[in-house]
């Protein structure tokens, strides 16, 4: 799941594969603002057919915050 999400967000942020790590927070060590973050939870929805409730969006610091999630919930 790892592999894939640094795909993503390597593309849609713009930043090296190696920099993104299980432990990579989110805003501060990849630089995503706010809009960054909900462009790839609809990415990760549509990719994954998953919902990502609103209450969730919150929780999610770094990317092992954001593999988790779709461990438990990816169909």
């Amino acid at each position: 799941m790892l592999e894939e999400l640094k795909k993503v967000l390597s593309k849609q942020l713009k930043v090296s594969p190696d920099k993104i790590t299980l432990e990579a927070k989110i805003k501060d060590d990849l630089g995503a603002d706010s809009l960054d973050i909900l462009q790839l939870l609809m990415t990760m929805e549509e990719d994954y057919g998953i919902v990502i409730p609103d209450e969730e969006l919150g929780t999610f610091s770094t990317v092992g915050d954001i593999v988790n999630f779709l461990d438990k919930n990816k169909k």
